[in-house]
């Protein structure tokens, strides 16, 4: 049976501000450094949070979402849906809280991401990209049992996701545009929320690949899409085959577009990145870089959010030499 989520409704600022000291002892503020990248324009900043404690902000939400479960679904143990990093962040968290968790895990996830989560003590279930999609709609699974954690549409996941922004403004109180990988839509509805309330005139833009882009077809109908031409890639932590209406819901009044860069732009900002900074950044980690150097979002100052870096090093070595 389809179990039925709360209503949505907008994340205050006290909620993020509270979230940032509910997960202060699992989530690093993470460092905003510029990307030299040899020329003037844009002026492009990048947040690493492939530095936090398993290499992507999923550990934002998943601390703030386990913290927040009731003694009585704390003793059922938690489950999510994951391609890598959302799995890695419950299990993370729910390792520090000492409760059972389980990770349905897309079976195309790259086996470093499985092993790091199977490493922090999850029970991986494989399954197919069409029925963990599905699963993330009715929010159940054959065979999987307890709390069920969202790894986007969940309240107080976007709240956890939320204190990146609060992290962006107080570090760059005069950037212009802040560009997010867009996959379920849980990252970019966390920053908007924040940034929306302390510097309403900043925008907000996703950035997704040209193989699963669901978001800036949603925009240009003006209506949550199904992207119909959806493609496996490299990608795998972004770019979904649709925009869920309440995820659409979350972006009204928060999030401004979404920019489409190519395979081959995010493969240049991997080298980039990795050139310039020496971080490595898994595919969407680099979307928002791609979107930025692409010249359609815009003078800076960019902030570009590398959300992750969990990739296979002989698949990234392979991507960019």
């Amino acid at each position: 049976m389809t179990v039925a989520p709360p209503p949505v409704r907008p994340v205050s600022i006290e909620e993020i501000r509270a979230a940032r000291e509910r997960t202060r002892k699992l989530v690093v503020h993470t460092p905003l450094i510029q990307l030299r990248h040899d020329t003037t324009a844009p002026d492009i900043w990048l947040k690493l949070e492939t530095l936090q404690p398993i290499n992507a902000f999923k550990i934002r939400g998943a601390a703030n979402a386990v913290a927040m479960l009731t003694p009585e679904a704390r003793k059922k143990g938690v489950w999510t849906i994951s391609a890598g990093n959302a799995g890695q962040g419950v299990a993370f968290a729910a390792r520090d809280a000492g409760i059972v968790c389980t990770v349905v895990a897309i079976e195309t996830a790259p086996e470093t991401k499985l092993e790091r989560m199977r490493n922090l003590g999850a029970r991986i279930v494989k399954a197919p990209f069409d029925a963990c999609w599905r699963a993330m709609e009715t929010r159940e699974f054959p065979g999987v049992e307890g709390t069920f954690i969202h790894p986007f549409d969940d309240h107080n996941f976007v709240a956890g996701n939320a204190t990146l922004g609060l992290e962006i403004i107080e570090d760059l109180p005069n950037v212009k545009t802040v560009i997010a990988a867009i996959g379920g839509g849980g990252l970019i509805s966390g920053i908007g929320s924040a940034i929306r309330q302390l510097s309403p005139n900043v925008r907000i833009l996703g950035a997704e690949p040209e193989t699963a882009a669901p978001g800036a077809l949603s925009f240009e109908k003006n209506s949550p899409q199904v992207f119909t031409q959806w493609q496996a890639s490299f990608v795998d932590g972004a770019g979904g085959k649709s925009i869920f209406p309440r995820m659409w819901e979350r972006m009204q009044g928060i999030v401004d577009g979404s920019i489409v860069v190519s395979l081959d732009e995010v493969r240049r900002a991997m080298r980039l990145i990795a050139e310039k900074t020496r971080v490595i950044a898994e595919g969407a980690g680099a979307l928002g870089v791609a979107a930025a150097l692409s010249g359609r979002a815009g003078g800076g100052p960019i902030v570009a959010v590398v959300s992750g870096g969990n990739i296979d090093l002989k698949k990234f070595a392979e991507l960019i030499l």
